[in-house]
């Protein structure tokens, strides 16, 4: 999944006509200088150390994003043996699918407020620390429970990472947001595709264990804590964006008069949900129809794939088109193209349906792009990503569970199928409203 604020710089780095903003001397504060002057990095002109930190910064930048989402993709691709060693019903695997979006909601929204008190470096920096611990921990917790607290930790380090990343990436590269957006988009979904491919062999590599082979992406993530600690040192230099920084001219907005906006965060909720349901259950089906678990980890693989080139292509046509319903109609009907092959032949089609449903995932890329395009002040852009994420968030939160109950007691995937096509419809017209060409400022 690339990441709300990013797709949200990067849609802005492209329209936006007004200078770049400076780098900061500490969190909110503008650095001093003449207003306009040639950007550089926070550090540049530090020493040999301040030299080679925008060198770490964007090591951190990719190292983090290649961690940001294995811990979610490779549960998918070893959920049966986890259901089977810690004695998990399938309503609770199905909770397993859910946390994610509950805890982005949740701890993505106190990320603001510790960046203020600590500066964003330093909270990215302990959100994945808070990744390495619960990756590790996750396995050997004991029982379910300590299982979902572990796994909670994680996802609160990087729901706080997927918030601040994009600000360390204005104050460290202002006049660079959109080579350093699309870099660190691309690994996030390198790093989204290779768990998912990766996980079942590193598991028969180490014995066999499902523990140690999701313990073993500890590794990476421990590793992407070490750029981060320098980077945390430079506190003062990784502050929010002077651009983030309501203008007094700006009018306020209030966002929950805005149908826009509510239609906007329907979209947001359900293509989320549709994208939940495939990372966490996806693999499942195939292995249910007879598709080897190295195989079905593969496909699920290629589907997260399918989002590095077309995070770069959908929001460019979305930005030439002054109505993105039909985009929006198109990625929905690759979705239910995909789920009905899921229902009639998923062995026999698989490749063919991964890819049509990884097409239809990148409604999260155009869904970013539209918050971009929905506002025109950067009040207005900021109130409507949140209210957007917390609202499409919660929202996504009841779908992978409901489908795990309905597996469950129906004992095959006709009716969560079934569920997943039914979500698509309303999906596809809560995108062709929210896609027309309004602003939230003039329907507040």
């Amino acid at each position: 999944m690339a990441d709300d604020d990013t797709a949200i710089l990067g849609a802005a780095d492209e329209r936006s006509t007004a200078p770049p903003a400076r780098p900061t001397d500490g969190p909110g504060l503008p650095q001093s200088g003449p207003a306009g002057g040639a950007s550089r990095s926070p550090a540049a002109g530090g020493g040999p150390a301040g030299r080679w930190l925008p060198r770490i910064v964007m090591a951190g930048l990719v190292l983090a994003a290649l961690t940001l989402r294995p811990p979610i993709t490779s549960l998918g691709a070893l959920l049966e043996e986890v259901r089977d060693g810690l004695g998990m019903s399938g309503t609770v695997a199905g909770l397993l699918t859910s946390v994610p979006a509950l805890c982005f909601a949740v701890f993505g929204i106190a990320a603001p407020r510790l960046a203020r008190r600590w500066g964003p470096g330093t909270i990215v920096c302990a959100g994945l620390a808070a990744i390495t611990l619960g990756i590790a921990a996750r396995p050997f917790a004991g029982g379910t429970g300590g299982f979902l607290a572990a796994s909670a930790v994680a996802l609160a380090g990087i729901a706080v990472s997927n918030v601040l990343i994009p600000v360390v990436i204005k104050a460290w590269f202002p006049d660079r947001v959109g080579p350093m957006t699309g870099l660190y988009s691309m690994a996030l979904a390198l790093g989204t595709s290779l768990a998912a491919a990766l996980t079942v062999p590193m598991t028969g590599a180490l014995g066999g264990s499902w523990r140690a082979g999701l313990a073993g992406w500890a590794v990476l993530a421990a590793v992407a804590v070490l750029p981060w600690l320098v980077v945390a040192r430079q506190r003062g230099a990784a502050g929010p964006p002077t651009g983030a920084a309501v203008r007094p001219e700006e009018a306020p907005v209030r966002i929950t008069s805005s149908p826009t906006a509510w239609w906007l965060a329907l979209f947001f909720g359900l293509q989320a949900t549709a994208a939940y349901i495939t990372m966490g259950w996806m693999p499942q089906i195939f292995r249910d129809a007879g598709v080897p678990a190295g195989t079905a980890g593969v496909l699920l693989a290629v589907t997260m794939a399918v989002g590095v080139p077309l995070s770069f292509v959908v929001p460019r046509l979305a930005a030439r088109m002054r109505h993105q319903g039909p985009l929006v109609v198109l990625l929905g009907l690759c979705g239910l193209a995909g789920e009905a092959g899921l229902w009639f032949a998923p062995a026999a089609g698989a490749w063919a349906w991964a890819l049509l449903m990884g097409v239809s995932n990148c409604a999260f890329t155009l869904a970013l792009t539209m918050i971009g395009m929905r506002a025109t002040s950067s009040a207005g852009v900021v109130k409507l990503s949140a209210f957007v994420q917390c609202v499409g968030y919660l929202l996504s939160i009841p779908g992978p569970l409901l489908v795990g109950t309905l597996y469950q007691h129906s004992g095959g995937w006709g009716l969560p199928i079934a569920l997943m096509a039914g979500l698509m419809v309303p999906q596809i017209a809560m995108g062709v409203l929210a896609g027309r060409d309004r602003r939230i400022e003039d329907e507040a």
